[in-house]
């Protein structure tokens, strides 16, 4: 029997409690004055297994911005559009030891973005998205997540609005640093289109059902590109921390700073988090907790 299946609610119940009460070591994201009117207490577990078995928890019907999650999955949708010659001529995969959004990295790696999880190499793959316009390359990304998963993505056009009023600069910065090295030819576009796929929202669910996509062989995904992203999210997933939630955890596993975090375990099914308190780095406290006390009982290390 796989060990997802093994699980029950009593075992999940016990690890949801210690997950919350370690919510309060974190704070909410207060970059973006939407995202930081979320409640650091609230806390979503989403576990879907190969089987069909589901369970879930908590907060369930939050609807929540996937923000850095997404890059996980504008990834694969390039990479089955393009192919990963084109792909990985644009973005490296090194892990990088700098924040998500550090302009010193972009500038002392001469402008190649290092990995497509951190935020120089995702607003360059968001240029290459397929579509004839910010509005429509996000639309087309929506339409293909929501049909090969069966979720429910959408773009929060008021989380979209507030991210848009406070646009980072740190990001603009790094735009304009890509174009300069010739990485992007339109800076508006990239941000534009960056801007509307990390604002693609939905519950719990939908990110467990998204994360099933890789953890699961299926018959319209390349198995080749699955097992690019899931090495892609084990060495950068979670930042400059990625090396040590490796060993420690031992799953591939990616973050967002509105909260959600998803892991998936490679044949089993996938497990999906949401925690909007973050930790200095930018990943949800909680989650992690939450996922460390689940694959250590249940030994789920993708390394044995």
């Amino acid at each position: 029997m796989k060990r997802l299946n093994k699980l029950t609610t009593t075992k999940l119940l016990a690890w949801v409690q210690l997950a919350k009460t370690q919510a309060e070591r974190g704070q909410v994201a207060d970059r973006i004055p939407l995202l930081a009117k979320a409640n650091s207490a609230w806390f979503a577990v989403h576990i879907c297994c190969e089987s069909g078995k589901t369970i879930s928890f908590g907060d369930t019907a939050s609807i929540f911005p996937l923000m850095s999650v997404i890059k996980t999955f504008s990834l694969l949708y390039l990479l089955e559009h393009l192919g990963a010659e084109k792909v990985f001529g644009w973005v490296g995969v090194e892990p990088s030891d700098a924040p998500f959004n550090s302009l010193e990295q972009l500038i002392s790696d001469r402008g190649h973005p290092r990995n497509p999880m951190i935020n120089s190499g995702a607003i360059t793959l968001s240029e290459k998205l397929p579509g004839k316009d910010a509005n429509h390359r996000t639309l087309l990304l929506c339409q293909w997540l929501n049909q090969l998963a069966g979720c429910q993505l959408s773009v929060d056009e008021e989380m979209l609005a507030s991210v848009r009023l406070t646009r980072s600069t740190a990001n603009e910065a790094i735009a304009n640093y890509l174009a300069q090295a010739g990485y992007i030819k339109n800076i508006e576009t990239a941000l534009d289109t960056y801007e509307q796929i990390c604002c693609l929202s939905g519950r719990v669910e939908d990110l467990a059902l998204l994360g099933k996509l890789l953890a699961c062989e299926n018959s319209y995904l390349s198995s080749q590109n699955r097992r690019i992203v899931n090495a892609v999210m084990s060495t950068c997933g979670l930042y400059e921390v990625s090396a040590e939630f490796a060993v420690r955890i031992g799953l591939p596993m990616k973050s967002g700073i509105g909260g959600g975090l998803v892991a998936i375990v490679p044949g089993e099914g996938a497990i999906a988090c949401y925690s909007p308190a973050l930790d200095r780095v930018g990943n949800p406290v909680a989650g992690l907790v939450f996922i460390e006390a689940l694959a250590q009982q249940l030994q789920l290390s993708i390394f044995g």
